[in-house]
């Protein structure tokens, strides 16, 4: 089985990031492509819009975007899509922009994942 771990997208490519995905809708502010050094940016996979911006990052929510995330991730091919990639390869990482580490669509994602 690979390992999946998750990593602000601002920090530093490693060697042992692996295969790098961006699992966010929007591109990262102030980050080029190049520094990025993504594998790939699956976008489909993050939450709808209306889903971010109801979250807005307000913690006290967090129980509740869960649920609902995990519900729209349910109907989303997307999260095949990634599943087929964490398949082929030893060492995923799931690149997301967020501050918070521990309250973004990241975690549940490498949950998801780990199940």
């Amino acid at each position: 089985m690979a390992t999946v771990v998750r990593k602000r997208v601002y920090e530093p490519a490693e060697e042992k990031d692996g295969y790098r995905v961006l699992v966010d809708r929007l591109w990262p502010r102030g980050l080029s492509r190049d520094e990025a050094r993504l594998d790939l940016w699956l976008k489909e996979v993050a939450p709808s819009s209306e889903l971010r911006k109801w979250f807005h990052h307000d913690t006290s929510r967090w129980t509740e975007f869960g649920e609902r995330y995990r519900e729209e991730l349910g109907r989303n091919p997307a999260l095949d899509e990634l599943r087929e990639v964490v398949a082929k390869h030893r060492g995923v990482t799931l690149l997301y922009g967020s501050r918070d580490e521990a309250h973004n669509h990241a975690v549940i994602i490498q949950e998801l994942l780990a199940s």
